[in-house]
């Protein structure tokens, strides 16, 4: 059994079923990623999970106590919501302390934790402010602190950063990530930015219609997509129309070239069928590793920074490659004929 165990929860508003037998098991301390669009059922379950909403079937057991039909204050658990919900007539040190007070705890201990927080969130010295005088980022991290304040066994966070700038999201996502690291606190985060996902978890529960398409760790989630959604979801993707030549050693067609890719595909020979490859494994010429090499039109070259995105037609699909900006080397025309290259075995086939 593991720390935070969800069985076959399904939720229902009426007849439409939002979370659909979804089972994940959690192990004590593991950093977890609900990642999905708008409307795939990750908020719900995560308010299964915090006890803000009611499963219509399954359960929920947090080390080995099944809490699917307490109330959220009796389940031991630690909240961040999207939009901070401080209280905006309690100074930070009042709301960081606000659970503890709540619990009947001595003032000296809350006074005690409270201090501890604040330091361990980076505010020691803003106690005595009120939420309106802080900043966004700050204000995070006060409610944070307040989540964490009275030793949750699960942290839950829905969307946290969603509300911030960006260069705000990027490091507040580095610090929450160390803070969970350093206190060993078992954490579920709900977000629907791939990167924020990729970046701070240790396995990404990918969601779609109310389904965990897939869950792994983020290597596993963006190099092995289990399905088409996976696939195109994480990440920048190149998609190819191709056919199936030879079904038993995989080997298929893109156009006028064949490849094959080493490994059996299900289907009748001839078939029509859909290729995909990440633009980080497509080269400009040739590669060490690379056993495809063409010859393609360039049609679009994009200036982003500090990288160069150059997209050459193959047949009637458009594959994109990114390459380093250097002010010594001139990038390709449009128009120009340049060789591309991959290697076959990063072709990934996009049935389902």
């Amino acid at each position: 059994m593991a720390f935070l165990d969800l069985e076959n929860l399904r939720k229902f508003y009426g007849a439409n079923e939002v979370v659909k037998d979804f089972t994940l098991h959690v192990e004590q301390g593991e950093f977890i990623s609900f990642l999905g669009p708008s409307g795939c059922g990750k908020t719900t379950t995560l308010r299964m999970v915090a006890g803000f909403e009611e499963p219509s079937a399954g359960t929920i057991r947090i080390d080995g106590r099944d809490v699917s039909r307490l109330k959220p204050n009796a389940r031991d658990i630690g909240m961040v919501f999207q939009s901070y919900a401080l209280f905006p007539n309690m100074t930070v040190a009042q709301n960081v302390g606000f659970g503890m007070k709540v619990a009947g705890r001595p003032k000296a201990e809350i006074g005690d934790r409270v201090t501890e927080m604040l330091r361990l969130i980076g505010l020691p010295d803003l106690g005595q402010r009120y939420p309106f005088q802080l900043s966004g980022g700050q204000q995070q991290r006060v409610a944070l602190a307040r989540a964490l304040a009275a030793r949750p066994k699960v942290l839950l966070l829905d969307e946290p950063l969603s509300a911030l700038d960006a260069k705000i999201r990027v490091s507040l996502r580095e610090e929450i990530r160390a803070i969970q690291r350093a206190l060993g606190i078992t954490t579920i985060y709900v977000t629907h930015d791939q990167e924020e996902a990729l970046s701070m978890s240790d396995r990404i529960a990918v969601m779609n219609a109310g389904v965990a398409e897939q869950v792994g760790p983020p290597f596993e989630i963006y190099g092995k997509p289990a399905t088409r959604f996976v696939a195109t979801f994480v990440g920048n993707l190149n998609t190819l129309a191709g056919q199936l030549i030879d079904p038993a050693s995989g080997t298929v067609a893109i156009g006028e070239e064949r490849m094959v890719l080493g490994r059996p595909i299900a289907g009748p020979e001839g078939r029509d069928i859909a290729l995909a490859i990440r633009p980080e494994a497509v080269a400009l010429g040739p590669r060490e590793g690379n056993d495809v090499t063409l010859d393609v039109p360039v049609r679009e070259v994009s200036f982003l920074g500090s990288v160069i995105r150059i997209k050459g037609a193959l047949g009637q699909d458009l594959v994109s490659l990114d390459v380093f900006n250097n002010a010594a080397a001139q990038p390709p025309a449009v128009g120009a004929l340049v060789p591309v290259s991959f290697a076959s075995a990063d072709l990934l086939v996009m049935d389902d």
